[in-house]
């Protein structure tokens, strides 16, 4: 096998790993166990955790995403557009999301988690710019952060 056959195998591969990555952050193997696995324990059986679903395609299509790519969220809310920077998430059924409008100003809107409607896309990264991650921040749980502790004393993740 000569040099050039083996740099089209590698390319080959390279392209069909990236191909299959995308495609398992868009359509995961098994929907059905992936909805078994994100349905809280503490919410009554038949009743799907709606924000966590959310959560989980997003950070499905982020995770596999290189230093050339980004996700791009998008929220429109009454007449504005908001570009997701940070997802909060104070409660399962309630998802805050803040980021800027098209103007450059900070923006957040507060919604419940069964009436969110996204628009997600992976775009290339600006040259000169970092590839930016949506910062997604959950509370900790009543017993790891113990009877004084609050949702707002979580740190935030990095981005």
């Amino acid at each position: 096998m000569n040099i050039g056959s083996i740099g089209r195998v590698l390319a080959s591969q390279a392209v069909e790993t990236t191909k299959k990555s995308v495609i398992d952050a868009v359509m995961p193997p098994d929907p059905k166990s992936r909805m078994a696995d994100s349905a809280g324990a503490s919410k009554p059986a038949g009743a799907p955790d709606i924000g966590a679903i959310v959560l989980g395609q997003i950070q499905a299509m982020q995770r596999p995403l290189g230093e050339d790519r980004e996700l791009q969220v998008s929220l429109s809310a009454a007449q504005d557009v908001l570009l997701v920077h940070e997802i909060f998430v104070p409660h399962g059924a309630v998802l805050v999301f803040s980021g800027l409008d098209p103007e450059g100003n900070v923006m957040r809107v507060i919604l419940p988690a069964d009436h969110v409607q996204l628009v997600c896309k992976i775009v290339p990264v600006m040259p000169g710019h970092p590839a930016r991650r949506i910062n997604i921040i959950q509370p900790k749980t009543r017993a790891a952060e113990g009877v004084s502790g609050s949702p707002s004393q979580a740190p935030a993740q990095a981005s």
